[in-house]
C-alpha cells in the first residue's frame, strides 16, 4: 500500500501542470492607487489563466519598486512611460512627448540595459494637465490647450489653482511659451502642498474665482468635479502612459503572459481610468474590489 501511495504521488507530479511547482509571479505596484488598481487587474487575470501570483502591491515609491524589479525581488509592476527619461538621465529628450516613439525608446533601453520587457501600454497619459470647469469650457469652446491660449489672449477670466512646483519649476512656463499666453500673478492661486485633490476641489467649488485646475489627467476627482481636461495638442508634456514592466526571465517562464495582459491594457483609456480612479480616490473603495468589478464587467473574468 505504501508503494502504491508513493507511485501515485510521483504520477501526480509527473502529470501536474508546469506551473504547479513554479514560484508564484510576484506582482507589485507603487504607492499610487492607480498603480495598485491596475496591478490587481493584472494579477487577477494571471490567476484566472492558471498562473500563480503573489500580491505585493503598494511596495513603495518609484525608486523602491524599480530597484525591486531590477533585483528580481518582484516580477512585474506598472510603470509610466515618461519616467524612462529620468531612469536614463534624458528627461528633456523630446522623444518622451510622443506616445509611440517614447514607448519604443523606453522599451528598447530597458530591455538592452536590464532585460526588462515593456508590455502593451494603456492608451492614456497621467501627465500634468489643465482642467477647466465644464460650464466655462462649454461657454468658451475649450477642448485643447490651443483653445485655452486663444481664450487667455482674448481676455478670458482665468483663475488657476496649482502647486508651487507646477507654477515655478517650468511646467506652466513651458505651456505659456508653447501656447502663447501669460497668466498674471492675480490669475494664479498657488496652494500649499499643491495636491491635485485640493486644486480640483478649488475649481469645483469656484473658490476665490478658481475655474481652472492643475490635475493629473487620469485623476479620480475630475469627473465628479465636472472638469474638462484640455488636450496638449502641441505635445508640451511628456506622455506618462501606464505600462506593465516585467523581467524577461518571467516571460520565458510564461510566454503567454503578454497576450493575457494586452486586451486589458488596451481597454484603459483616459475616461475609463478617471471613472475607475474616482471609485478608489473619491468613493474610498479598495483597488482590489474595483479591479474585480471592472474585469467582470468587461468580460475578462466570469
Amino acid at each position: 500500500m505504501r508503494m502504491l501511495r508513493v507511485f501515485a504521488l510521483c504520477l501526480w507530479f509527473a502529470c501536474a501542470p508546469a506551473w504547479a511547482a513554479a514560484a508564484p509571479v510576484v506582482v507589485s505596484s507603487k504607492l499610487s492607487t492607480e498603480s495598485a488598481m491596475i496591478g490587481q487587474m493584472i494579477r487577477l487575470l494571471l490567476q484566472a489563466h492558471g498562473i500563480p501570483t503573489e500580491d505585493r502591491m503598494m511596495l513603495g515609491a518609484t525608486p523602491v519598486v524599480r530597484r525591486a524589479l531590477l533585483a528580481g525581488e518582484i516580477d512585474l509592476y506598472v510603470e509610466y512611460t515618461g519616467n524612462a527619461g529620468f531612469f536614463y538621465n534624458r528627461p528633456t529628450d523630446p522623444v518622451w512627448k510622443d506616445a509611440t516613439a517614447g514607448y519604443a525608446e523606453g522599451a528598447r533601453l530597458d530591455l538592452q540595459t536590464h532585460r526588462i520587457v515593456w508590455l502593451e501600454p494603456a492608451p492614456a497619459s497621467n501627465a500634468w494637465a489643465l482642467a477647466v470647469r465644464e460650464d466655462v469650457a462649454r461657454a468658451a469652446g475649450l477642448s485643447t490647450m490651443s483653445d485655452f491660449g486663444r481664450w487667455v489672449r482674448a481676455g478670458g477670466a482665468v483663475v488657476l489653482a496649482c502647486s508651487a512646483e507646477f507654477a515655478n519649476a517650468g511646467t506652466l512656463r513651458a505651456l505659456e511659451a508653447r501656447y502663447d499666453f501669460r497668466l498674471a500673478s492675480r490669475q494664479k492661486i498657488v496652494l500649499a502642498g499643491g495636491e491635485t485633490a485640493a486644486t480640483i476641489g478649488a475649481a469645483a467649488a469656484h473658490t476665490d474665482g478658481v475655474n481652472v485646475a492643475m490635475v493629473y489627467a487620469t485623476d479620480g476627482g475630475i469627473v465628479s468635479a465636472q472638469l474638462r481636461v484640455l488636450e496638449d495638442d502641441r505635445r508640451v508634456q511628456p506622455i506618462y502612459a501606464p505600462v506593465p514592466t516585467a523581467r524577461e526571465a518571467l516571460l520565458r517562464r510564461y510566454p503567454q503572459l503578454p497576450g493575457i495582459v494586452a486586451p486589458l491594457m488596451r481597454s484603459l483609456d483616459r475616461a475609463r481610468l478617471q471613472r475607475l480612479n474616482e471609485r478608489v480616490q473619491i468613493d474610498g473603495e479598495a483597488p482590489l474590489v474595483v479591479a474585480q468589478d471592472y474585469l467582470r464587467a468587461q468580460g475578462f473574468l466570469p
